[in-house]
C-alpha cells in the first residue's frame, strides 16, 4: 500500500468506528480480512493511525472547531489534522497525499485546504486548550470524574489514555508460570510476573501470541491481570459449585476452571456453570475450551433475563455466583478508546437498570453460606459502589466482606485497596480499571 492509500484506509475506518458499536480492534480486522494484499507493515500503520486519532480524539477536534469553523469533524479531518498536528506534515505535503491518485483520498476541498494551511506548524496542544480536552474526557463525564477522583484526576486520566499492555494469565493447572515463561522465551517472546496476580505475564513488546505453542496448547490465555484478580477473588475449590453469571466469552470462566482443577482428577465433584443471555456469546468461549482441554468441563446455560426458568429451577445451588455485569467498559478506555465517545448518560442509566436486575437474578442462585461476587471493568461510582448500596438495602441476608480478609485466603499477600471492594485503576495499579467487592449470604 501506498501512504496515502493507507490514510484512505484509516478513513475509511474511522468512519466504521463512528456509526458502529463494535470495538476498533475487531472492526480493524474485518475491514482487513477482505483486503488480503495489505502486508503486516501496512496493517499495522494504518492501526496505529486509527488509535492516534482515537487517543486524540478531543484534541484533534479542538484545533478542527478553531481552524475550520462549522466543518463537522469525521474521519477524513481527523486524519488530516492528525498529519499536521502530529507528523508536522506541511500544506504541500498534504496535497501530495490527497491528490486522488490509485488508492489515495481525493483532493481537498476548499475548505479542507484552509483547514491544512491554518493547522500547518501547530502541536497537538495549545496554552489555551482547556484540561478536559488535553485529558481526552467527555465533556458530560469531567464533573462527575473531578468529584469521584479530586486530587487523583489528572493522573488516572492521563494513565486512561496510555495504551495498554499485553497480559496473559498460565494455566497453572497444567504448567507453572516459569514454566510458561520459558516457553514464550524459546520463541524470543520476553515476558516478566505481573505484580498482583500469581498466574500472570506481561509481554514486553507487541507480538502474535496467537502463533506460539504456549497459546495453541492452551499454556496460556491473553486476559489482563486486573480480570485475573476477579476470578481469583471468588476463591473456588475443587468440590464447589460455581456459576459464571455473565460469562460472555468467558475469560473469568477459564480462569475459575483452572483454580478448581476441572482439567484433573481434582476437579470431580465440582460444577462450572457459564450462563449469559446471549448464545453468540456464550459459543464464541468454543475455540478457548478446547485449547484449554475443558470442552466438556463447563455446562453453558444460555439465559432470558430475570424471569429465567432456569434460575428459578436452580435457586440457591451456588458455592459462589460470579457477576462481570454488564457496564460502560470505561476501566478498559486504554484497550477501547473508541468506547468514551460512545458513552452517553442514557447508555450509561441502562447499564444501572440491567445491573440491578443481573444482582436480583445472579443472588437467587446463591446458596446459604455462599458468595455473590459483583465485578464491573467501570471505574464509575454509579455502577459500583450505588448499585452494590441498593442491593443490600433490599437483602438483609447478604453482607460485604472485607476486601482484605477475601485477598488474604484467595491470594495471600497485602491487599492493595481497603474497605468492603477492590478497586483499581491503570494509574494505582497499572491493570484496567476494575471493581469488585464481595458479598456473603448468611448461613441459615
Amino acid at each position: 500500500m501506498t501512504p496515502g492509500a493507507r490514510l484512505s484506509a484509516a478513513i475509511d475506518i474511522l468512519n466504521i468506528v463512528d456509526s458502529d458499536k463494535t470495538a476498533a480492534d475487531a472492526l480493524i480486522r474485518a475491514y482487513f480480512r477482505s483486503r488480503r494484499y495489505a502486508g503486516s507493515k501496512d496493517r499495522r500503520a494504518v492501526t496505529d493511525r486509527v488509535f492516534f486519532v482515537l487517543r486524540h480524539r478531543a484534541r484533534l477536534d479542538w484545533w478542527i472547531a478553531g481552524a475550520a469553523g462549522d466543518m463537522a469533524p469525521d474521519g477524513r479531518t481527523r486524519v488530516l489534522a492528525s498529519l499536521l498536528l502530529d507528523d508536522q506534515e506541511t500544506a504541500a505535503g498534504i496535497a501530495t497525499l490527497f491528490n486522488g491518485e490509485g488508492h489515495n483520498p481525493v483532493p481537498l476541498s476548499p475548505e479542507e485546504t484552509a483547514l491544512a494551511e491554518n493547522l500547518a506548524g501547530k502541536g497537538m496542544e495549545h496554552d489555551a486548550m482547556p484540561e478536559a480536552v488535553i485529558l481526552e474526557v467527555p465533556a458530560w463525564l469531567e464533573e462527575p470524574l473531578r468529584s469521584q477522583w479530586k486530587e487523583r484526576f489528572t493522573g488516572e486520566m492521563v494513565a486512561l489514555n496510555a495504551t495498554a499492555p499485553v497480559d496473559v494469565r498460565v494455566n497453572l493447572s497444567r504448567v507453572s508460570r516459569d514454566q510458561a515463561m520459558k516457553s514464550l522465551s524459546r520463541e524470543d517472546i520476553a515476558t516478566h510476573a505481573t505484580n498482583l496476580s500469581p498466574a500472570g505475564l506481561r509481554l514486553d513488546g507487541r507480538v502474535r501470541l496467537e502463533q506460539t505453542k504456549a497459546f495453541k496448547k492452551g499454556l496460556v490465555e491473553v486476559q489482563d491481570e486486573g480480570s485475573q484478580l476477579v476470578a481469583q477473588l471468588c476463591d473456588v475449590k475443587p468440590g464447589m459449585t460455581v456459576v459464571d453469571y455473565c460469562a460472555g466469552a468467558g475469560g473469568k470462566t477459564l480462569a475459575l476452571a483452572d483454580r478448581m482443577g476441572l482439567q484433573d482428577a481434582q476437579g470431580e465433584g465440582s460444577a462450572l456453570i457459564a450462563c449469559d443471555i446471549s448464545e453468540k456469546r456464550l459459543a464464541r468461549m468454543d475455540d478457548r475450551l478446547k485449547r484449554a482441554g475443558l470442552e466438556r468441563a463447563v455446562h453453558r446455560q444460555s439465559l432470558s433475563g430475570e424471569g429465567s426458568e432456569w434460575v428459578g429451577l436452580n435457586e440457591g445451588i451456588a458455592d459462589r455466583v460470579l457477576i462481570d455485569a454488564p457496564c460502560s467498559g470505561t476501566g478498559a478506555w486504554r484497550r477501547h478508546p473508541e468506547t468514551r465517545w460512545r458513552l452517553s448518560q442514557s447508555r450509561l442509566d441502562t447499564h444501572m437498570s440491567e445491573q440491578d436486575d443481573v444482582l436480583q437474578a445472579a443472588a437467587r442462585l446463591v446458596a446459604p453460606g455462599g458468595w455473590l461476587i459483583y465485578a464491573t471493568c467501570s471505574f464509575l461510582k454509579c455502577e459500583n459502589e450505588d448499585r452494590i448500596a441498593a442491593f443490600l438495602a433490599k437483602h438483609e441476608q447478604f453482607s460485604a466482606l472485607r476486601i482484605a480478609d477475601v485477598w488474604a485466603a484467595s491470594l495471600g499477600g497485602p491487599c492493595p485497596t481497603t474497605g468492603t471492594a477492590l478497586t483499581l485503576t491503570p494509574a494505582t495499579t497499572s491493570t484496567d480499571g476494575f471493581y469488585c467487592t464481595v458479598l456473603a449470604r448468611r448461613a441459615g
